[in-house]
């Protein structure tokens, strides 16, 4: 598992270095590496339908405890096929859809970056691991939904998604970090048999709706979805894979991985239950709303996240096993439809489903893989969306009335628009009979690579819905056992007999069949939405995100308004205030227990500096002003050898030296003398501060003489100079051998400075760039 989550990294690296200099009719060789990795996690089936789990581990960080912990139960790996699987017909389809664009080799390295940060995010059995993949995705997802960067909005919609994911990704650490403290564990595995511990702790609610927080935004639930929309601005190969089985699948899979352990409470019900159905039902009214057919998707997808998560929050094994069944019949056919969506898009150049009519006649094959896809959308049989379909009416209806009648009715309601939502998508586009005075929309025949990977999706629809048990005793049934900790095989069928769930279906269907009859597409209606956009969650969010912007802009402008004056003045009065603020504003200094009387050396050293302070500030010559400065160094330098310390004396006479020669050196080419600040007031208000500022430094300096001298460190050093660095200059080992690395630093730091001064002084702008 470690060398399947590396491969995809390095393969995404060299891609991203060497890509370039490559032919792009290779890059659909691409494609074998997640098949590669699809074959490998097949082969895992037979071991972990057994009811086993596979683990893996790896050194990484001890001191922290991470380490690269990996685990592969039913769950994981019903993920990691679909990140694979549907991965390898992504890239497969990239390759001809995006042909002849000049960055291909970005976009497969960060699609492939995401594959990676996906993989290991399901597998990952260490919190903090899952944690750093968790962001991974963010900052991939966020480079894929902006690769066409030279759009607004494409670049708009990727730093909406991605402030929205990192907010969610900082309610995950706190969740996480909580967790992993509580249960004295960060291993998953280990968590999830911390039920009662958990549980009965004080901070269960904390963690809990931080998970919430974090699944809600990732998984686009209400009042958080609104970045998903936005992120159709992407390319249709990376539409199709964030929003069918990867990222926006990983908030389902944090609850349904946490929810043996943290679910089952009434806290933990209702609100999965309320969020889920509320999302369900918002986005699935707003199909009516929407003319583009990625737009249509979108909101689809949002519904059908939002029902994910009413039935994780519903908890029953029912309600489980068709959260498990609707996560991979949801991939299928979605990601299908995406793909269709895509060659639509190319064949024709629109993707306004107003204008799209009989297109079955130039892209037959798509037409019928969008047909089969559909069907599985509305869930009408023989499709595998009509077996979903019946397992979410048996979960809903095992409660008790007047709960199971709201829970089925919304669930009805939902599914209906769903199936209005397939047939915008799938079927009118291709079979619908063009209007008389309209005409065709012209369209063009594509490669089979781009309707090749959309039909094995949707074959995979029709074989897994006539065959369920199929993949239910595989795979299904070993995420289903993970997920509720219950390996009782549940036998599935198509057919479910005369039943209410049946009778539930047909109803779904006929009201489904009733809208695609009665609702047609209007750009009215959208352009009414859009009117009123300003009072949906992402109205707020923009009106706050704006309104911090301003607030920034204006502090900005405040402190960074290009015055070194400004920023010598602002650093120099908030040291006054925290040093202050830190030191309580008392006065503990007794001068007459550590002050020795004063000599008249120190007065003449005294005298001298404040003439050279006097003459600094006051006089108008830039030359004048930088001699000053120098006689204020070497009465410093005096002030050591009175003191005896010859080598602080030497090094700070050193100093001043080379610093007055480099301010000469610098500023000779500027005018001579300098005026004086422009106003009274200005001066006096420097002269005040500086005095505040100097009076605060003599306060400080006079506090630390109260404080108790400790010895041990210098003792240490003492002792050790010359036995461990060979040297008996106590300072200098410190600066060389002690604090080699921190010195080095110093001197590197000194050294950019240095050059970046060199560069300026050469630097010659022309006018034009002039200030």
């Amino acid at each position: 598992m470690i060398l399947a989550v590396l491969i995809v990294f390095i393969s995404a690296l060299l891609v991203g270095l060497f890509g370039k200099h490559l032919p792009q009719k290779w890059f659909a060789v691409l494609s074998v590496i997640p098949l590669s990795l699809f074959i490998y996690f097949l082969g895992k089936i037979s071991i972990i339908s057994s009811g086993e789990t596979i683990s893996q581990h790896l050194e990484w960080v001890p001191s922290l405890n991470v380490h690269l912990n990996f685990y592969l139960d039913g769950l994981s790996l019903l993920f990691a096929l679909l990140i694979t699987g549907i991965g390898f017909l992504v890239l497969l389809y990239t390759s001809n859809y995006l042909k002849g664009h000049p960055y291909l080799h970005r976009f497969y390295s960060y699609l492939l970056i995401f594959m990676g940060a996906m993989l290991g995010l399901v597998l990952a059995d260490n919190l903090l691991l899952l944690f750093v993949f968790w962001e991974l995705t963010s900052i991939s997802s966020f480079f894929l939904i902006g690769f066409n960067n030279e759009k607004y909005s494409s670049r708009k919609s990727a730093l909406t998604a991605l402030a929205v994911t990192a907010l969610g990704g900082l309610f995950l650490l706190v969740s996480i970090l909580l967790l992993g403290i509580t249960s004295e564990s960060f291993s998953i595995h280990e968590i999830l048999t911390s039920t009662e511990i958990l549980k009965n702790n004080s901070i269960y609610y904390i963690i809990v709706v931080c998970l919430f927080i974090a699944a809600f935004t990732k998984s686009a639930q209400f009042p958080f979805h609104f970045w998903l929309p936005g992120a159709m601005d992407a390319p249709t190969p990376v539409s199709t894979y964030l929003h069918s089985a990867t990222m926006v699948k990983a908030g389902i899979f944090i609850l349904l991985r946490f929810s043996p352990v943290l679910g089952g409470s009434s806290f933990w019900t209702l609100t999965l239950s309320i969020v889920g159905g509320i999302t369900m039902l918002y986005a699935a009214f707003q199909i009516f709303f929407k003319t583009d057919l990625k737009n249509i998707l979108a909101y689809s997808t949002i519904a059908a996240l939002g029902m994910l998560v009413f039935l994780t929050g519903l908890g029953t094994k029912a309600a489980l096993l068709a959260a498990v069944f609707f996560i991979i019949i949801h991939a299928l056919y979605k990601a299908c439809l995406f793909l269709i969506v895509g060659i639509i898009d190319y064949s024709t150049g629109s993707r306004d489903v107003t204008k799209l009519y009989g297109l079955s006649k130039f892209l037959f094959p798509a037409a019928i893989a969008g047909f089969i896809a559909a069907l599985s959308n509305g869930g009408i049989p023989p499709s595998f969306g009509f077996v979903g379909k019946d397992l979410t009416y048996l979960a809903t209806l095992g409660f008790s009335a007047p709960s199971s009648i709201l829970l089925t009715s919304v669930v009805l309601i939902s599914n209906s628009i769903l199936l209005y939502a397939g047939y915008l998508v799938g079927v009118k586009p291709f079979f619908k009979k063009i209007p008389e005075g309209r005409q065709a929309v012209k369209a063009k025949k594509v490669s089979p690579v781009l309707w090749l990977p959309a039909m094995i999706l949707s074959l995979g629809s029709l074989v897994f819905g006539i065959f369920p048990n199929l993949i239910h005793q595989s795979v299904l049934h070993a995420a289903f056992g993970a997920v509720s900790k219950s390996f009782t095989y549940i036998h599935i069928s198509l057919w479910p007999g005369f039943t209410l769930v049946l009778w539930l279906s047909l109803l779904t269907i006929a009201l489904g069949i009733v809208l695609c009859f009665a609702v047609k597409p209007s750009l009215k209606r959208e352009q009414f939405s859009l009117s009123k956009e300003k009072y949906s969650p992402k109205g707020i969010f923009e009106f706050f995100s704006n309104l911090y912007f301003s607030f920034s802009k204006m502090i900005t402008n405040i402190l960074q308004n290009g015055n070194m004056r400004s920023y010598i003045r602002m650093i120099t009065i908030a040291c006054v205030v925290l040093v202050a603020f830190a030191m309580n504003f008392s006065w503990s200094f007794n001068p007459k227990t550590i002050l020795t009387p004063i000599g008249l050396m120190e007065v003449v050293i005294l005298a001298v500096l404040c003439v050279g302070i006097f003459k600094a500030v006051y006089t108008k010559s830039r030359l004048t002003a930088i001699v000053s400065m120098s006689i204020v160094g070497y009465t410093i330098c005096l002030t050591y050898v009175y003191f005896s310390a010859p080598d602080l004396a030497m090094t700070q006479f050193s100093i001043d030296t080379l610093t007055v020669i480099l301010f000469v050196l610098i500023l000779h080419k500027l005018p001579k003398y300098v005026d004086p600040p422009a106003s009274l007031t200005s001066r006096w208000r420097d002269g005040i501060l500086s005095g505040i500022f100097g009076l605060l430094i003599m306060w400080v300096a006079l506090e630390a003489l109260q404080i108790p001298k400790n010895q041990e460190v210098s003792d240490f050093y003492a002792e050790n100079a010359y036995k461990l660095a060979k040297g008996k200059n106590v300072v200098n080992v410190i600066l060389v051998d002690f604090r080699g690395f921190d010195t080095f630093m110093e001197i590197t730091v000194l050294t950019i400075a240095a050059i970046g001064v060199f560069s300026l002084t050469r630097l010659k702008l022309s006018e034009k760039y002039k200030y």
